[in-house]
């Protein structure tokens, strides 16, 4: 990584911040500032987002400044994505945020240790990386991406690391949704521990 990131966390690789609906996941339709970290290293080949992975060129940016820009807005609850987020130090602007009275949220495979103060953590572990066995622990939601049948298994394996009151999604990868879907919903009507996430922002047509 060229761009030398603070320890302290106190300037980030931005990719891009905007105010919208949470699409995904238990926070569905819910305002939320979004804040899209650089940097990525998991490498899921179905990513949308690929522009992410190279934190160098996403700008430094003063974790200060990024709660200035959250907290203009009245929806009082920011998303923390990527990329992979937890590449970096979040203690600091997790903190900030919290002082503004902002709810942090974070979306993360887990590939690394936790950092930050959390009022959600969205565990969304991939094959490509294993996630920190210690971050299950932590998640309030666990999000499996359905790829491909294999992924019910992985679901499965990952549904037993995390706490008893952790909600279980089960989410179709967006270019093979029309052949998973129907396994998913066959899936959750014979487990009904899990639930059914869709990416409602797409539908919508926002970001």
């Amino acid at each position: 990584m060229k761009n030398y990131v603070p320890e302290d966390g106190s300037m980030l690789p931005l990719m891009e911040e905007f105010y919208t609906i949470q699409g995904e996941g238990f926070n569905t339709g819910k305002a939320a500032y979004f804040i899209r970290l650089g940097g990525c290293d998991v490498g899921c080949h179905w990513c949308d987002v690929k522009e992410s992975w190279d934190a160098d060129i996403h700008p430094l940016t003063p974790a200060d400044e990024i709660v200035v820009n959250a907290s203009k807005y009245p929806g009082k609850a920011v998303v923390i994505t990527g990329g992979e987020p937890l590449l970096y130090n979040l203690d600091y602007l997790t903190s900030e945020l919290k002082k503004k009275g902002i709810l942090t949220f974070i979306e993360t495979s887990g590939a690394y240790p936790i950092s930050g103060h959390w009022d959600w953590v969205c565990l969304s572990p991939k094959k490509f990386k294993a996630p920190d066995p210690n971050i299950a622990k932590h998640a309030h939601e666990l999000k499996i991406i359905v790829f491909n049948k294999s992924d019910f298994a992985w679901a499965e394996e990952h549904a037993k690391n995390v706490g008893e009151g952790c909600k279980l999604y089960l989410q179709p990868e967006w270019s093979k949704s029309q052949q998973m879907l129907p396994l998913i919903i066959d899936y959750v009507k014979n487990n009904p521990k899990w639930e059914i996430s869709l990416q409602t922002h797409k539908f919508l047509n926002i970001p």
